[in-house]
């Protein structure tokens, strides 16, 4: 029988079928290990377990006995079900586990740095997470996204979380719904238009106001990009950058926080957000920095990945990017439009040249000529702004 032993917890893995048959080796391998490991507690994880009948109940009370904190998890719908119909629920900690789903051969709509999300049939679409202890990060995102829901912003809400490999994803039903990348590569003369709607619900989100403490503060998050950068920037450009960050305006409006266009599902002609855990509250132009940085920033060194990551040319992102600024700020005057764009790509270098220093991009050639030319950059345009705010 396989165990393992953390913080004191003795996990026991149950297997197969504990029946009349294989009860009696079953029980004496369980005692077997509990006298010879060193415990405090014991749990019984059932995900591998088929059926467990009569005589593995009674091994299960026998060892309750000797250990009273005793508990069981990951139990299938079957096995559970046997513990419900039994008592045992109401004598022992019984929690279901969770289905399982492959994802293998399934059409990627978008990667993030949490997660991608598949598409699993016509209806339903799955988010994976890239963490293996991610529960806690999925419970948080469908705290997010009900928020927003509750709030009236148009979001798909999660219905299920899954076992998908060693990790977890969260289940969303959208019927038929495509992204809105996926439109824009299958139907390029209609970009003015899907534009059109990337905005409008870009709008319906910023007017968006919040509780600051349900969602994290993007002003705060930003601060600390730029606090990072100190030791790397020249000191006047550095302390003028912190000071540009701190001295962006309090604002409790809701923002996506990674607002592209995979992550705008198109459903009945109503547009969905998806991919909520970045989903925060702050001033807009944390929002637009994040949107530079994904039709321009973080591809402007290699425009192949454009078709990599949003499935649409680099001249495409260009064009998503320029058409969503005028519509935005409603605007034509390049003056005005250029001076929000300034602001925005402060943040948004900020944030690309601290990614690949954390990255360790400081270690390779290629990395540190990436972190110069953002670090360039943010030198010649803290030089030019004197302000964040718009």
């Amino acid at each position: 029988m396989k165990f393992t032993v953390n913080n004191g917890e003795l996990s026991l893995f149950l297997a197969g079928r504990v029946d009349s048959v294989s009860a009696p080796a079953v029980e004496a391998e369980i005692e077997k290990i509990r006298s010879e490991t060193a415990h405090t507690s014991v749990t019984l994880d059932a995900d591998d377990l088929e059926y467990i009948s009569s005589a593995g109940l009674r091994i299960v009370l026998r060892l309750r006995k000797n250990e009273p904190t005793l508990r069981v998890i990951n139990a299938s719908a079957e096995v559970y079900e046997i513990f419900e119909m039994t008592g045992f629920i109401e004598m022992i900690p019984v929690e279901k586990g969770y289905r399982k789903l492959s994802v293998e051969g399934c059409e990627s709509i978008g990667k993030g740095a949490n997660g991608e999300v598949f598409r699993l049939d016509p209806d339903t679409i799955i988010k994976v997470y890239l963490n293996p202890d991610s529960l806690p990060d999925i419970k948080r995102e469908r705290d997010l996204a009900r928020r927003a829901f509750v709030l009236g912003v148009p979001t798909a809400i999660p219905y299920d979380v899954v076992k998908v490999g060693a990790g977890y994803g969260s289940v969303f039903e959208l019927l038929n719904a495509k992204s809105l990348a996926t439109l824009i590569a299958e139907n390029p003369d209609k970009l003015d238009e899907y534009v059109g709607i990337y905005v409008d619900l870009m709008k319906k989100i910023h007017s968006t106001e919040v509780r600051p403490e349900d969602m994290p503060d993007m002003k705060e998050v930003g601060v600390n990009w730029a606090k990072f950068l100190l030791p790397y920037l020249p000191e006047k450009t550095g302390a003028k950058l912190v000071s540009l960050v701190e001295g962006i305006r309090d604002d409790n409006h809701m923002l996506h926080g990674d607002y592209h266009i995979k992550n705008v599902m198109i459903q009945n002609g109503e547009a969905l957000l998806i991919d909520m855990d970045t989903l925060c509250h702050g001033h807009r132009v944390f929002e637009l920095a994040s949107m530079f940085n994904a039709y321009v920033g973080f591809l402007e060194l290699d425009h192949d990945m454009a078709n990599r990551f949003l499935g649409v040319p680099y001249e495409t992102c260009l064009a998503i990017w320029e058409k969503t600024l005028h519509l935005y700020l409603g605007t034509t005057d390049p003056a005005e439009i250029a001076a929000v764009e300034k602001r925005a790509m402060v943040i948004g270098y900020t944030r690309l040249m601290r990614r690949e220093i954390r990255r360790g991009a400081l270690d390779t050639e290629q990395g540190r000529a990436k972190t110069e030319y953002y670090k360039s950059k943010i030198i010649a345009l803290v030089d030019e702004v004197d302000t964040l705010d718009f």
